[in-house]
């Protein structure tokens, strides 16, 4: 039922829900919208012998990797659980490497996000040294510090960090 569902917890691996969208104690749909209201963003594959266009197109805007009509092949399942478990080893990957920026961007001084702010808009050294009222030679100290702090490889790297940080 969803309610032993809700109360059994989820993996803290890539994982993926295969549902019916008729359900005991309430539809898939239900329980994918209570999902979506608690935090948990795991991949849904739905399951219907009972489909339409506007459910199925509901199922898909709320975040369902897949809908797939009964009967179904099998290889059509196996698929659409492959597809469903790349997307949360993605989705994973994708947290983990924000949760380390954020990490690394807690030691970044006020000045230093400036100056990201800046490269995040690619301007010059000395542009941002303007906007920022100090020396082009001080825009560069701190833009090498933050990129140290933030441990980034090239300028692509830390404009990529930084957009991922919402500077």
């Amino acid at each position: 039922s969803t309610g032993e569902l809700l109360g059994a917890g989820f993996p803290d691996r890539p994982a993926c829900l295969i549902l019916d969208l008729r359900l005991p104690g309430g539809s898939g749909l239900e329980l994918q919208s209570r999902l979506a209201e608690m935090g948990v963003a795991i991949p849904i594959v739905f399951l219907t012998g009972h489909a339409d266009v506007p459910t199925s197109v509901r199922a898909m805007k709320a975040g369902a990797v897949d809908f797939l009509p009964k009967p179904f092949r099998e290889q059509e399942l196996l698929d659409a659980v492959a597809n469903a478990l790349k997307h949360d080893t993605a989705r994973r990957a994708a947290d983990l490497e924000l949760t380390q920026v954020r990490a690394l961007a807690e030691s970044l001084t006020p000045r230093e996000r400036d100056v990201l702010r800046g490269v995040a808009r690619a301007l010059l050294n000395k542009q941002i040294a303007y906007e920022l009222g100090i020396a082009e030679m001080t825009v560069k100290m701190h833009r090498s510090s933050a990129g140290r702090k933030l441990q980034t490889v090239s300028i692509a790297d830390m404009i990529s960090k930084i957009r991922l940080l919402n500077l």
